[in-house]
C-alpha cells in the first residue's frame, strides 16, 4: 500500500498543512497572505470528506493566522499558530499565562532589533507572541541585509541565549517558547484520535514535522529544498490538486 493510499484508507485522518508559501504564495506583505482559490477549494473539498480534520499549523501568530486564513468561530478548521505555542479549536483557544519577564525581554530585544533594522532600507521586524522575526527579503542592500543579520543574531545570543532561533525563506525568527510543528502535529494528532496525517510545507521549520511522521502517514514538501518528505510537488497549484485528490478518494471510498 503507497503512502497515499494509507491515509485514504485512514479511519481518522488528520490534514495538516503550514500557511505561507503551502496554500498561500509567498509575499512581500506578510500580511495580505491569501489562500489560492486552488487552495481554498481542496481546503474546503477536504472538510467535507468524511472523517476527516484540517489544521493550518503555522509560524504566524494565532491573532496573524486567523487573519491571513479568512479563519471565524464557525470554522470546523483547526489552528496552530507560533509553532505550536498557541492554539485554535471550535469552542476552546489557548490561553497560557506568559511570564512577565520573558515579555518584558521580548519588548527590549524586539526594540533593539527595530532599532537596527531602521538603517537597512527594506528590512523590518515583525513582532510575534513570543519574540519577533527580521524580515529581509525586501531588504535593497543584500550586503547590509546579511549585516543585520549578523547584529541581531549578536543581540539574542548575548540578550536571551536560551531563545529559539529559526531561520524561513529571507526571514529569521527568535522566541522564548521552543516548541516546533512536530509537538504541533503530535498535539493535534492526539486531540482528535487521528490514525493517521498529511503534513505539508516549503520550508525549514517545516521538515520537524515532516520527521515525526509515521509509516502510515503522508509527508509532502512543496518545492525545492533538502527534506524528510515522502512526496513533493513543485508548487501550491500542485500541493491543492494533491489535496483534491485525496479528498475525492476518501470521499469515494465512503459511499
Amino acid at each position: 500500500m503507497s503512502d497515499l493510499d494509507a491515509v485514504v484508507a485512514a479511519d481518522r485522518l488528520l490534514v495538516a498543512l503550514d500557511f505561507d508559501g503551502t496554500l498561500s504564495p509567498l509575499v512581500d506583505e506578510p500580511m495580505t497572505a491569501r489562500m489560492t482559490g486552488e487552495a481554498r477549494a481542496a481546503i474546503d473539498a477536504l472538510v467535507r470528506a468524511p472523517d476527516t480534520t484540517v489544521a493550518f499549523v503555522s509560524g504566524r501568530s494565532l491573532a496573524d493566522l486567523r487573519v491571513i486564513a479568512e479563519h471565524d468561530d464557525a470554522s470546523p478548521v483547526l489552528l496552530a499558530g507560533s509553532h505550536g505555542a498557541e492554539y485554535w479549536a471550535p469552542g476552546a483557544v489557548s490561553d497560557e499565562q506568559t511570564d512577565p519577564d520573558a515579555v518584558a525581554l521580548r519588548d527590549r530585544l524586539r526594540s533593539d532589533a527595530e532599532h537596527l533594522a531602521a538603517a537597512v532600507d527594506g528590512a523590518w521586524i515583525e513582532p510575534k507572541t513570543f519574540g519577533f522575526a527580521v524580515h529581509l527579503r525586501t531588504a535593497r542592500d543584500r550586503g547590509a541585509a546579511a549585516s543585520l543579520r549578523e547584529k541581531v543574531d549578536e543581540l539574542v545570543s548575548e540578550g536571551a541565549p536560551q531563545w529559539r532561533r529559526r531561520e524561513g525563506h529571507n526571514l529569521v525568527e527568535f522566541a522564548f517558547r521552543t516548541e516546533g510543528k512536530d509537538a504541533a502535529v503530535a498535539h493535534l494528532r492526539e486531540l482528535i484520535g487521528a490514525d493517521a496525517v498529511v503534513f505539508a510545507g516549503d520550508d525549514v521549520t517545516d521538515e520537524d514535522a515532516l520527521r515525526s511522521l509515521g509509516e502510515r502517514d503522508l509527508g509532502i514538501r512543496v518545492g525545492g529544498g533538502e527534506t524528510a518528505a515522502s512526496v513533493r510537488v513543485a508548487d501550491t497549484s500542485e500541493l491543492a490538486g494533491l489535496l483534491s485528490t485525496i479528498a475525492t478518494r476518501r470521499t469515494a471510498s465512503r459511499q
